[in-house]
C-alpha cells in the first residue's frame, strides 16, 4: 500500500505495476505526483507548470 505524502491517504496503486515518470493522482486530496523511483517506490510532488507558463508569456 502506498501513502499519499500530502494527505496520508490511501493511493490506489500497485507499486509493481508503475514506472519512472507516470504521474499519479490522490483521490482523497487531488494531488498529482510523479513516480522518480520504482525500487523503492519514490514519489515527487508535481508542480502546476500553468503559472511558468503564462509568466513566459507575459514576458514575451
Amino acid at each position: 500500500m502506498v501513502i499519499c505524502p500530502e494527505c496520508e491517504g490511501d493511493l490506489d496503486i500497485e507499486e509493481d505495476e508503475v514506472d519512472e515518470g507516470e504521474v499519479v493522482s490522490c483521490p482523497e486530496c487531488g494531488t498529482d505526483f510523479e513516480v522518480v523511483g520504482v525500487e523503492p517506490l519514490e514519489l515527487t510532488k508535481v508542480e502546476e507548470e500553468e503559472d511558468d507558463e503564462e509568466d513566459k508569456e507575459e514576458e514575451e
